[in-house]
């Protein structure tokens, strides 16, 4: 029964490419990637409002524009401007992710540690060397703080180091964890009402299937606030570019 409720979380090869001079080496197609791609298509679709008078769909994406328009400028100023695609494409991304997931039988790729520390592990290089580029060496005055003792050097170094790499870390597994906690949750709970349902215990069923439409509902917002925070701290690690502090 265990092991049922992480079925969800089976990452399943649709198509598998072998290639004699490969060896042993093979290229898989997978549940993940078609989710991938699939939001991707959607993604694109829906950047294609170009009415005046907005449609629904344009009106959500417009506000979704502003939204995240308003929180890269509080956090980065005029200089970040040029980091708003890139937060909104990330941003769209890991929320349709997250959405379609909760659809039955719907592979979500979010809930996978190595998806959202690839995601933040790349953010974090990617900042670093942009860091790097803009602010030369002066960019690892981060990891000293101003005003400290020489003698602290050492010990503030390997401190700050430490917290700067786990950025990352805390990034993807926030994100994941999450998502798993819910997932598993309702997991559970549907199962736990279709039980009582076979068992003749129709009437006490209604409180269970109350639940899981509560669940159901806090996961669409957890699915939008988790993007929202993920960017949001993408957005205040992408600060270290733009200002030292």
């Amino acid at each position: 029964m265990t092991a049922a409720y992480f079925d969800q979380f089976n990452i399943v090869s649709l198509i598998t490419i072998r290639a004699p001079f490969m060896g042993d080496f093979a290229v898989s197609f997978t549940n993940s990637s078609l989710m991938m791609l699939s939001v991707i298509t959607v993604f694109w679709l829906l950047f294609k409002g170009e009415k005046i008078i907005p449609t629904r769909w344009q009106l959500v994406m417009e506000l979704i524009h502003s939204v995240i328009r308003t929180m890269v400028k509080d956090n980065l100023g005029k200089e970040g401007a040029k980091y708003f695609p890139f937060v909104l494409c990330l941003f769209i991304f890991i929320v349709l992710l997250n959405i379609f997931g909760l659809f039955p039988y719907v592979f979500t790729p979010t809930v996978h540690i190595i998806v959202t520390f690839g995601l933040s592990l790349s953010i974090l290089i990617g900042v670093t060397i942009v860091g790097l580029f803009n602010f030369r060496t002066n960019f690892m005055s981060l990891f000293m703080p101003g005003g400290a003792p020489l003698a602290l050097a050492p010990f503030l170094v390997l401190i700050e180091t430490i917290s700067y790499m786990s950025r990352a870390i805390s990034l993807g597994v926030r994100l994941a964890a999450n998502l798993s906690a819910g997932h598993l949750l309702f997991a559970i709970l549907s199962g736990f009402t279709f039980d009582m349902l076979t068992n003749g215990l129709a009437f006490l069923s209604i409180f269970p299937m109350l639940i899981m439409i509560f669940i159901t509902l806090l996961e669409m917002a957890v699915a939008v606030i988790q993007a929202y925070v993920f960017c949001l701290l993408t957005t205040i690690y992408l600060g270290d570019t733009v200002a030292l502090h």
